[in-house]
């Protein structure tokens, strides 16, 4: 637990009970982890604490949010000295079979030229398909 929390104070996040255990969640997570099941996990926990400390934890950059166009947005842990820059966006795969999404922080997503007087705020790339375990 003394390694979940200096991951905390890290990124200046005050520890509580709840926030060391979303941590360990994602930290042990081979995918992308969304508020809903998090709810099921911590079945006594409120719903708002769980949303706030996610919340926390990416305007904190210790996680990033993706939208896999399934409606619920996933979580994943963010590397040690990431800072959420464009630079540092990668690929996510969603699988269409057991509904996982995962990072593939090997992958980084191709610059894009926009057109003149357009700016980039912030970009994302979903690949669907088979996950390995269900390409098996």
């Amino acid at each position: 637990m003394q390694d979940l929390e200096k991951k905390l104070k890290a990124r200046k996040i005050h520890p509580t009970a709840m926030r060391l255990l979303v941590l360990k969640e994602l930290q042990n997570s081979e995918h992308a982890v969304s508020l809903n099941e998090l709810e099921n996990l911590f079945e006594q926990a409120d719903k708002t604490t769980l949303y706030r400390t996610l919340k926390t934890f990416e305007k904190n950059k210790l996680v990033h949010s993706i939208e896999d166009g399934t409606g619920s947005v996933k979580y994943a842990l963010c590397d040690e000295t990431c800072e959420c820059l464009p630079e540092e966006t990668h690929i996510h795969f969603h699988c269409t079979n057991c509904g996982h999404t995962f990072c593939m922080k090997e992958v980084s997503l191709p610059k894009i030229q926009l057109p003149k007087k357009f700016k980039a705020e912030e970009s994302s790339l979903v690949v669907k398909g088979l996950c390995d375990k269900c390409n098996a």
